[in-house]
Order: structure tokens, then sequence, then C-alpha cells
């Protein structure tokens, strides 16, 4: 792991910034340790295209976090549903101690890695659940947020997150801005102006409220 170059203190907090996102001295060690375990691992498990470490910072990491800029959850229960290497939840709950996180990942070898960074890392308050979206109910509920950055089928997403059995009170989506129109068709939430993701050409942030909660 020792081969491997996180970016250093003063390019995280220069990257950090350009989000407006303040980070401590220990959050960026946790973040320079996620990115050695992300790298060490994806070796053998496909967890991001991305290899560059610095591009990895800003693509995974800033874009994650910059959600707590959007919409305050300091104290909130979150789902980060396909959650793959932990972005957006993983990521976000370095900046969220008090907040309480649930990462779902279908895909065991991949929630395994989860499980190991929140080891390595001592994060408290996580949750890593192996199974699909689709088959969880009761596991996550009640949750104030349900987050999701690399799904494709939203009106089947949205459908389940407006259920009783999950019964979410607001969903954080991470999507083109080609995807912003197709997402809005959906009755069962009301949609807040999407917010440019800072340093993307075409990435938004979507924050839907469930109709009638």
């Amino acid at each position: 792991m020792s081969s491997i170059i996180a970016p250093s203190e003063s390019i995280i907090r220069k990257a950090m910034s350009e989000f407006e996102i303040d980070v401590d001295t220990d959050q960026i060690v946790q973040i320079q340790e996620y990115i050695r375990l992300l790298l060490v691992w994806n070796d053998k498990v496909n967890l991001t295209a991305i290899r560059d470490p610095l591009e990895i910072l800003y693509r995974h990491f800033c874009e994650s976090m910059f959600a707590s800029k959007v919409v305050d959850m300091r104290k909130c229960r979150l789902a980060d549903i396909g959650t793959g290497g932990g972005f957006p939840g993983l990521a976000l709950k370095l900046l969220l101690p008090e907040a309480q996180m649930v990462l779902v990942e279908s895909n065991f070898k991949k929630a395994t890695f989860l499980a190991e960074v929140v080891r390595a890392l001592g994060i408290r308050g996580v949750n890593v659940l192996v199974s699909r979206y689709e088959e969880l109910g009761d596991e996550i509920s009640p949750v104030d947020f349900l987050l999701a950055r690399a799904l494709g089928e939203f009106e089947i997403f949205l459908k389940w997150a407006a259920s009783e059995a999950v019964d979410a009170k607001r969903v954080i989506l991470w999507v083109g801005a080609g995807d912003v129109e197709q997402v809005r068709k959906s009755s069962r939430w009301a949609w807040a102006p999407a917010v440019t993701v800072p340093h993307s050409l075409r990435r938004v942030l979507l924050v839907g409220t469930k109709v009638g909660s």
C-alpha cells in the first residue's frame, strides 16, 4: 500500500475549498487512507474505473460530499443505494459524524471492502447491507434521505423509495443533466431545482421530497 501516493493535505484542502467544503486534519487523514484502500482493493474488485488519486478525490469524494452543502443531513438517518465503493454514502459520512448511514450493496466483495474501510478508518454509525435494494424495507426504514449516484432505472427506484415499506422522506440523486426531465416525471416526488455539481459539465444534484410527507 505504501507505493500508492494519496493526495497531500494541501491538495485535499484546495479541492474541498473549490466545493466550499470544510475538512479538518483527521478527516483529511481518513480521505487519504480511504483512497489508498480503494486503489489497493481495486486491483481485485472492480470498485472504480478511475485510477488517478487526484481524479478520485474530485469525482468521488468532492462530488459526494458536495451534497452536504445543499441539504442539512447532520443528524439524519441516511441510506446509500448501490453504493459500490462507498460513494456517495461513506464519503459523506466522513463529514457527518452524528448521522446514521446504511450502505446497500448487492455485490458481496464490494460490501466486504466497505466493511474494511469502516473498520480501518474507525467510522461509527455505519451499517453495511448485502442485498438488492428492491428486497429491502424494514431493514432501512425509517429513513430521512435515500442517496443514489449510479442508478439508471429511476422510476423503479423512486416507486420503491416512496413505498409504505421504505417510507423515505427525501431522496438525493446524482444524475446527468440529460436525466433530469426523466426523473421529474415521477409524480410521487416534489423536486427542488437542480443544483450543478462544481467542476462538472453535466452532473447535477436533484433533491426530492415525497408528496404528502
